[in-house]
């Protein structure tokens, strides 16, 4: 029987389990002291806004992938504070991609001048409240839905006080990596 959702796997070390690769994408939020939003809106799309966001790239984190499309698309003076996840889900890209993994990722905004680049050069961009934003969400391609955003402003101001270690090193055991997390699973 021919597999009807192909994709490329990669096994552990040992051969024992194998994982699926897909595609991955990360949506990045960006909330002032405001608790206002980023969006750009770029000159090839007028009209329409979005947050920073992009395709991981090949050997990066989640969190590296973040920071990068951040300074990339925002401007390398801008500052963040990384304050976690705020929703992963997966969506139909294209023919050849069936299934991509999208990770919104929360970021405080600490500073430095919003300077869009890289894709996004010349763009236009503006800090947005909520409540501005209901009445332009068909006008807001990323991520698309009003939820998302609502989320993010929620957990903003339970995390922008929180000093949290988001990413251990990758180069540490399964073990380790739960330890510096400080959490405990079974017999990791």
């Amino acid at each position: 029987m021919q597999d009807m959702n192909p994709c490329p796997k990669i096994s552990t070390a040992d051969g024992r389990r194998a994982f699926a690769c897909f595609p991955a994408a990360v949506v990045v939020i960006l909330v002032n002291e405001n608790e206002e939003i980023l969006l750009l809106s770029h000159p090839k799309r007028q009209g329409w806004w979005e947050v920073v966001n992009g395709a991981l790239e090949a050997g990066e984190s989640v969190l590296a992938g973040a920071l990068r499309e951040t300074s990339e698309e925002a401007g390398p003076a801008v500052r963040v504070r990384p304050l976690g996840t705020v929703h992963v889900q997966s969506f139909h890209f294209d023919e050849n991609v069936r299934y991509m993994i999208s990770v919104s990722y929360l970021m405080a905004y600490e500073g430095g001048q919003i300077q869009p680049g890289d894709d996004m050069r010349g763009s236009q961009y503006r800090w947005w409240k909520l409540d501005e934003l209901r009445n332009q969400m068909d006008n807001v391609i990323v991520p698309g839905e009003l939820w998302i955003l609502d989320r993010a402003v929620e957990l903003y101001r339970l995390w922008k006080d929180r000093e949290v270690k988001l990413q251990p090193e990758l180069n540490l055991s399964r073990k380790q990596q739960v330890k510096a997390l400080g959490v405990v699973i079974g017999d990791a």
